[in-house]
């Protein structure tokens, strides 16, 4: 692991879970494409977060679905360009009870900018994507 891939991870996070959007704009490219499973099947969505205003969008939706929604990263291995990172998710909602739960990501970084990041509810899943393609299309299930 690079001290400083875990750095740029945790930064990230930390944005997320402070939702401080201008943090968020300042780790991920213009471009960025994300795709979390959970929150996007619970507000019936298809398709990833597109670029700043598609984070700003996710923000809603989150704060929409869930009334505490933490992530940590523990564990961090690159690829070329790509991180898989293994962590939990804290979640919490009325409608979807508690969920506590290993989870990982596979993030595309570019420049020190994330690019692309898909959530694994499954970490095995993302260890089977990890150094693959991660392009926009059928995202995990």
């Amino acid at each position: 692991m690079h001290d400083s891939d875990m750095a740029l991870v945790e930064r990230l996070f930390d944005a997320f879970n402070n939702r401080d959007t201008e943090e968020i704009a300042a780790v991920c490219s213009e471009e960025m494409e994300f795709f979390p499973p959970a929150t996007a099947e619970a507000v019936g969505r298809k398709t990833a977060y597109v670029g700043p205003s598609g984070l700003y969008d996710y923000l809603i939706d989150v704060a929409e679905v869930w009334e505490e929604l933490q992530i940590t990263p523990s564990e961090l291995e690159r690829w070329g360009a790509q991180l898989l990172v293994l962590g939990r998710v804290y979640a919490r909602s009325r409608e979807h009870g508690i969920r506590d739960m290993p989870a990982a990501w596979v993030w595309e970084v570019r420049d020190e900018r994330f690019v692309r990041g898909v959530v694994f509810p499954d970490p095995e899943d993302a260890i089977a994507r990890f150094g693959g393609d991660l392009a926009p299309g059928p995202l995990p299930r």
